[in-house]
């Protein structure tokens, strides 16, 4: 019988992880080793998958597991569904949606303004997790989101509400909720002009979800087996890079699936920069790109540089290459392909979530303005997920997304470091975090080889 401390289970949309820990509290913590199992959401049981997982552990560790503790985080049932509603789509709809994206939220709908009917029928066929409500800085307007209260409770569907936006509507919007939807009040997003407050309302919607999270399809009997935190992937992934930044500064996160593409990143950007910002932006920042994936969206990656100059590139045998690509490259010429994939992949995202400089046009002249997050003081760049721990040129890959000569792109400059996620495990430490903070910076720095 092999003793662990702790058990964190990554449950995804089709493979379920199950990472296992010893030496937690100590010193030295451990990351033991890691079964793989095909998720069983579908099947209407998850815990059918992680039991699964579990045995395949054992099977490499040669003996059975007892553990302390069960974690976990998951993508699966849909992940955690969200809608966002603001007031003006670059101010607190876009606050509203950086505190989404950033608690690893799968983002179906965003708007902006008094909501109508045809944006509350979808709101209806989506049936969000739940539904963050923003609008007005603090003692501003406040129309707009009273009435948007009043939409969304008039569509009867129980969905937690966070409300982060105004604080002097919160009364009313309280009245409107009680006894229809459960309300979660935060600060909020949008304060003050020019202000991003995203933090707080982040925190409580990977809470709301690990309440709710128990009552998606397949996941009823999650809570038979895990006994710890529940926490959306994507949103573990970040506390994690939170987490490591405090130690080692400026970094970024890439993780390519099969599906999507994140990319994540933790820093302040540089004085210079921030002076000429048109619109603030929060210092750790989530993008999904649901176009890009090596698997499942690799026909939509070829198509960001085009069939035919794709092929110039790869190879006359591009055609039959993508057509018999498997999920999980085994053979040469699969590996080759998803690197080939993976690039464009990683690069478009990349330059999606890169900031850039302008150069405007006034009755002075020109004026030079920055737009969006500035990554050139980012000192580490970190890749995690399937592509990138599995693929031997992972490394090479991201090297490719620092800034060139001339670019007008806020990329990571020359000097940044490449590092690689070699246990795959930053969502899992991420978990951890939540209760062991300490002994998950330790095993992702292991994980990094930063140790």
């Amino acid at each position: 019988m092999v003793e662990v401390d702790v058990l964190v289970a990554e449950i995804g949309s089709t493979t379920t992880l199950v990472n296992a820990f010893c030496g937690i509290g100590t010193p030295c913590p451990r990351f033991m080793g890691q079964g793989v199992a095909p998720t069983t959401v579908l099947q209407g049981d998850v815990t059918v998958g992680l039991e699964k997982a579990i045995k395949d552990l054992e099977k490499k560790l040669g003996s059975p597991l007892k553990w302390q503790r069960m974690m976990a985080s998951s993508s699966a049932a849909g992940g955690l569904k969200m809608t966002v509603h603001g007031l003006v789509h670059d101010m607190t709809a876009k606050a509203a949606r950086e505190a989404a994206l950033g608690a690893g939220a799968v983002l179906h709908m965003t708007t902006a303004g008094v909501l109508g009917d045809a944006e509350l029928e979808r709101i209806k066929k989506i049936r969000p997790n739940i539904i963050l409500l923003a609008g007005g800085v603090d003692y501003g307007e406040k129309k707009t989101v009273i009435e948007n209260a009043k939409k969304i409770a008039g569509l009867n569907l129980n969905t937690p509400i966070i409300y982060a936006g105004n604080v002097a509507a919160r009364d009313e919007v309280a009245s409107i909720f009680e006894g229809k939807n459960k309300v979660f009040f935060v600060e909020n997003v949008y304060p003050r002009i020019d202000e991003l407050n995203v933090e707080p309302a982040r925190k409580v919607i990977q809470q709301v979800f690990e309440e709710h999270i128990v009552v998606a399809p397949g996941m009823e009997k999650i809570r038979t087996m895990v006994d710890g935190p529940i926490v959306p992937t994507p949103g573990a992934v970040m506390m994690a890079a939170v987490l490591l930044k405090e130690d080692i500064g400026d970094l970024m996160v890439i993780d390519v699936g099969g599906a999507t593409t994140d990319v994540h990143s933790v820093t302040e950007g540089s004085e210079e920069i921030n002076r000429i910002l048109l619109s603030p932006e929060p210092v750790a920042k989530r993008t999904v790109e649901g176009d890009l994936g090596v698997y499942l969206n690799r026909y939509n990656v070829i198509e960001i540089v085009g069939f035919e100059e794709a092929k110039r590139i790869y190879g006359e045998n591009l055609k039959e290459a993508l057509k018999n690509q498997p999920p999980v490259p085994e053979n040469p010429d699969e590996i080759k392909l998803a690197e080939f994939l993976a690039e464009i992949a990683t690069v478009t995202a990349v330059n999606r979530h890169a900031g850039e400089i302008k150069h405007l046009y006034g009755p002075t002249g020109r004026y030079t303005v920055a737009q969006g997050k500035d990554l050139t003081q980012v000192k580490w760049i970190i890749g995690t997920g399937g592509a990138f721990t599995r693929l031997p040129g992972g490394k090479n890959i991201l090297e490719k997304i620092k800034a060139k000569a001339g670019t007008k792109k806020l990329l990571p400059g020359e000097d940044a470091k490449v590092l690689i996620d070699w246990d795959y495990i930053m969502a899992s430490v991420g978990v951890l975090s939540k209760e062991c903070p300490s002994d998950a910076k330790e095993l992702l720095k292991k994980s990094l080889r930063l140790k």
